[in-house]
C-alpha cells in the first residue's frame, strides 16, 4: 500500500531537532510513537462499537516505518501464522500465506502493511499526532536532562535568573559538554538571604538533584545554600587545594540562620602534609584576596578558615575562632562531649550570636561542646553541651 505522504517531513524533523537540542534519530522516535497513537486512535473511532475490545497492549504488534526521504510512513503489523484466524490483527491464515510462501509454517510470523487508505486516514493521524508528539519531545528533554546531568550531581554550574514561581526561582543552567541552557528550580531553602534575584542576574549554583521519571517542570534542583559550595569556591580560588597541597577536611555551613538577626556564617577546617606550607594562609591569600573573592559570590557571608588538628582538643579549640580559648577538656571520649573554658571576655565571642559561632564549631568538629567562663568553672557542675548532631546539623567531614 502507498505511503501515507507527510509533506515537509525532512525540514520538520530538522526544525524539531534543532529547537529541542534534541537528536534527529530522537525525534524520529518521538513522531513513529505518535503515528502509532494516532493510528490507534483512529482505530478506535472507526471502530466504536469494539473499541472495548481494544485492551491496552492491543496494538502492540504495530509499528510505524517512517521514510524521511519519500516524506511518508506507512503502518506495519507483525502477524502470527494460525490455522483458524479469530483475530485478523494478531493473525493470518496458513493458507493464505502459502499463496505467496510455500515454506511458511504455522507458528510462524510475517510482517504486512496495513496502512489504511491515505484519504481517511491521512487528515486524522495528522491531528490525532500532534499533541502525541509534543509529548513524546517533552518526554525525550527530560531523559537526555537525566543522562546529561545526572552525572554532574554535587558539582557548580553557572546560572542565570528567567523567571520566579511562588517562593522559586527559576535559573537557566548550561552543563559542562556545552549543551544549550536547560530550565532549574532554586527552592526558597536553596537561597542565600542576601541574593538579589533580578532577571538575568548570574551566580554559581551547586546541582543538588535531578529529578527522574516525567517531573513537570525543571527536573534540576539547584543550591546556593549548600556547603559543597562553600568547597567548590575556595578549590576556585586556591592553586593549592587544586593541586591536593592543601586539603578541605570539613565544611560547617549555616547559610540560612534560624534568626533573621543572624547573618549566614561557614566554617571551613583545612589541612596539609607540607611543612613549608600554611593552609589557613593560602585559603586566605595575599591581604585577603582569595577569601574575599568567596565571600563576594556568597553576598557577604561571613567565612571562618581553621587548622584541623588530629588532636581533638586542638581541633575544636581552633573551630571556635575568633575566639581565644584557654583549655579544653574531652570530658567523655566515647561520647564526645567537650567543656571549653574562656576568660569571661571571651564567653560570648565563642558563643556567638544566639549560639551561631559555637553550634557551627560543634558541627564542624562533630563533638558536642560546652562553654564555661574559666574563673566560674565549677567541676562539680553538668550541663548539656551543644549536640553537633541536632535537628540543624550539616556537618559535613572526611
Amino acid at each position: 500500500m502507498a505511503l501515507v505522504n507527510l509533506p515537509g517531513l525532512k525540514d520538520m524533523i530538522e526544525e524539531i531537532s534543532q529547537r529541542h537540542s534534541l537528536p534527529k534519530s530522537a525525534v524520529q522516535e518521538a513522531l513513529r510513537e505518535a503515528l502509532l497513537k494516532g493510528y490507534e486512535r483512529y482505530r478506535r473511532a472507526q471502530n466504536l462499537e469494539k473499541a472495548a475490545q481494544f485492551h491496552e497492549d492491543y496494538f502492540d504488534n504495530f509499528d510505524v516505518e517512517l521514510d524521511v526521504e519519500e516524506e511518508g510512513f506507512r503502518i506495519l503489523s507483525t502477524k502470527t501464522i494460525v490455522e483458524e484466524v479469530t483475530n485478523s490483527d494478531h493473525h493470518i491464515g496458513l493458507k493464505e500465506v502459502q499463496e505467496v510462501a510455500d515454506e511458511a509454517q504455522l507458528g510462524d510470523e510475517v510482517v504486512l502493511d496495513v496502512t489504511p487508505d491515505q484519504k481517511e486516514f491521512g487528515r486524522m493521524a495528522a491531528i490525532q499526532t500532534k499533541q502525541v508528539l509534543l509529548q513524546k519531545l517533552r518526554d525525550g528533554q527530560r531523559k537526555l536532562i537525566q543522562e546529561e546531568f545526572q552525572d554532574l550531581e554535587n558539582t557548580v554550574l553557572q546560572a542565570r535568573v528567567t523567571r520566579f514561581e511562588r517562593q522559586a526561582v527559576i535559573v537557566m543552567v548550561q552543563s559542562a559538554y556545552g549543551q544549550p541552557e536547560v530550565e532549574a528550580e532554586l527552592p526558597k531553602r536553596e537561597q542565600l538571604p542576601n541574593d538579589s534575584y533580578r532577571a538575568n542576574t548570574t551566580f554559581k549554583v551547586l546541582l543538588k538533584k535531578v529529578r527522574e521519571g516525567s517531573h513537570r517542570g525543571p527536573q534540576l534542583i539547584v543550591s546556593r545554600a549548600a556547603a559543597g559550595l562553600v568547597v567548590y569556591l575556595f578549590a576556585n580560588e586556591v592553586p593549592e587545594i587544586e593541586e591536593e597541597i592543601v586539603r578541605i577536611v570539613a565544611v560547617a555551613r549555616e547559610a540560612n540562620p534560624p534568626s533573621r538577626h543572624v547573618g549566614a556564617r561557614t566554617k571551613i577546617a583545612v589541612d596539609t602534609l607540607e611543612r613549608d606550607v600554611d593552609p589557613v594562609g593560602a585559603c586566605i591569600g595575599a591581604r585577603g584576596s582569595r577569601i574575599q573573592a568567596v565571600v563576594n559570590e556568597l553576598r557577604g557571608e561571613k567565612i571562618d578558615v581553621i587548622r584541623w588538628s588530629p588532636d581533638p582538643a586542638t581541633y575544636i579549640a581552633n573551630a571556635l575562632s575568633p575566639a581565644r580559648v584557654d583549655r579544653v577538656l574531652l570530658t567523655n571520649a566515647d561520647e564526645r562531649q567537650a567543656l571549653v573554658l574562656v576568660a569571661e571576655d571571651q564567653l560570648s565571642l565563642a558563643i556567638g550570636k544566639e549560639g551561631q559561632n559555637v553550634r557551627l564549631a560543634a558541627r564542624l568538629t562533630g563533638w558536642k561542646i560546652d562553654i564555661k567562663d574559666i574563673a566560674k568553672y565549677n567541676p562539680d557542675a553538668v550541663e548539656a553541651p551543644i549536640d553537633p548532631d541536632g535537628p540543624d546539623s550539616d556537618l559535613e567531614s572526611e
